[in-house]
Formats: structure tokens, C-alpha cells, sequence
């Protein structure tokens, strides 16, 4: 095996690999944010040195707050809805048939 087809490997597992995780954290956010700190947590430990303190400072998830300014849009009530007339939806609208 050369050096090309080894880089080229590395680049495409590299990018299947930040595929996957982007589609994790879309599909599953809570799961993503559980283990995420969960990891945080191993790493930022007393006792560790301070640049591995920091990732896991750095790796700890936000945490929603619950206000409307952290634009977590879990409960669907934050801004007002658009009028019927900008919406790309609209009723169904049921009409007797003419005779």
C-alpha cells in the first residue's frame, strides 16, 4: 500500500466518521448531550493536568436554561407563530359540490 491510497483512506474515514457524528447529535441530542458530559466529567477531574481539565471544561454541553432566550424550541412557545398567509401550508377547505 503507498502513502497516497493510505492518505486518501484517512481522509475518507475522517470525513465518514464527522458524518456520523453530526447525524448522531441531530437524531439523538439528548443521548449525545448525556454522554457528552458524562465524558466531560471523567476528563475534568482534580488531580488531572490543566490543559486536560480545560477540554473537559470545554466539552461540557450548555445547559438550557429555560427561558426563551436560549433557543433550545423544545416546547415550540418561543416567538410568535407567522399569520395564515405567510405560512407555505394552508387548510383543507371543504366545498359542496356545484350543481
Amino acid at each position: 500500500m503507498n502513502t497516497g491510497l493510505l492518505a486518501q483512506y484517512v481522509i475518507i474515514g475522517v470525513a465518514v466518521l464527522a458524518s456520523v457524528l453530526i447525524t448522531f447529535r441531530k437524531l439523538a441530542p439528548q443521548l449525545s448531550n448525556r454522554w457528552l458530559a458524562a465524558a466531560a466529567l471523567h476528563v475534568d477531574r482534580p488531580g488531572r493536568r490543566a490543559w486536560l481539565r480545560a477540554l473537559g471544561r470545554r466539552l461540557q454541553p450548555k445547559a438550557a436554561t429555560g427561558n426563551c432566550s436560549d433557543g433550545c424550541s423544545t416546547c415550540g412557545a418561543c416567538g410568535p407563530k407567522p399569520p395564515m398567509a405567510a405560512r407555505d401550508t394552508y387548510p383543507l377547505e371543504f366545498r359542496p359540490r356545484a350543481k
